[in-house]
């Protein structure tokens, strides 16, 4: 797919995810408000820092899908990369928020205080959450897939975690509402449980991006495909000195092959060409190949 229709088409994305996040995020703080709900309160905190993420994913697609120029010669996919990496703190930092909010009320909660149950308001504000996240993170996560978007990829699974969130909320809600007033408690104990959850995906996204960022090798059942591609074509020998990292959506791929050092410097140059082809069909036309040639020993 071409760049500019890709930007094109994770911006669309973006901007639904980004319209659905205002919206319940509004309805959330009314209905937190309104409903006496802490923990729909917390929800939506969530909501605002998903709508903050897809401001940054619109920023960073954007710089991302620039060319190389003199002073980024390998283009500017990172900025993609790090795009991922920013919503994975932000990520974590609500997450760490939200379970530190739940065990405050807890504490109070056994040092004798009433928790006050919350209304109705509060718990069809999380059903409602629940079912338009979902949707969102499903087409998102989609998208993503067949764009070989990461940024986007992260984004859904934003989406996919405030749907969580809203599930446990829902929960929570529900019970110190139908329970009676001695289950108010579950309000925050529902909070404390859906920001462990999100800790972790926080964590896994954090990861991959810092992984990426680093300069983090590709997976070892993709080195391997690669060095038996490049073995498949006639004449080419020992694929070795493999290198390889992620820039932004796209593989870099750096490595070395025998050849008869008999023939001609044009035959050389003509075989090296036909790997990094081979490579650029593989995996992607946007693949940064490097071939290096090295004469074979008899």
């Amino acid at each position: 797919m071409k760049t500019e229709r890709r930007e094109k088409e994770i911006y669309k994305v973006t901007l639904i995810g980004g319209a659905v996040n205002m919206l319940l995020l509004v309805f959330k703080f009314v209905a937190g408000v309104l409903g006496h709900s802490s923990a729909m309160i917390a929800d939506a905190i969530h909501s605002l820092s998903d709508f903050v993420t897809d401001i940054i994913v619109l920023v960073f697609v954007k710089i991302s899908s620039k060319p190389q120029d003199k002073s980024h010669d390998y283009g500017h996919g990172k900025y993609e990369t790090l795009a991922l990496t920013i919503i994975g703190i932000a990520l974590m930092a609500v997450a760490i928020s939200i379970i530190v909010k739940g065990a405050i009320r807890i504490a109070g909660w056994a040092n004798g205080e009433v928790l006050e149950a919350p209304g109705m308001l509060a718990f069809w504000a999380a059903v409602v959450s629940i079912v338009l996240k979902e949707a969102v993170y499903r087409y998102s996560i989609i998208k993503a897939k067949k764009l070989n978007s990461k940024a986007l990829e992260a984004n859904a699974w934003h989406h996919r975690s405030d749907a969580l969130s809203s599930i446990g909320t829902a929960v929570g809600i529900g019970g110190a509402i139908f329970l009676g007033q001695r289950w108010t408690i579950l309000d925050p104990i529902a909070s404390v449980v859906v920001g462990a959850f999100i800790v972790k995906v926080a964590f896994d996204l954090l990861k991959n991006g810092i992984g990426d960022l680093m300069e983090q090798s590709l997976p070892d059942e993709v080195e391997d495909e690669i060095l038996r591609l490049a073995a498949e074509v006639p004449g080419v020998t020992e694929p070795h000195d493999l290198r390889t990292r992620r820039i932004g959506n796209h593989y870099a791929i750096e490595l070395h092959i025998l050849m008869d050092g008999d023939i001609s410097l044009k035959e050389a140059h003509d075989k090296a060409s036909e790997v990094e082809n081979l490579l650029r069909r593989h995996f992607g036309e946007e693949t940064h190949v490097a071939v290096h040639v090295e004469p074979k020993n008899e």
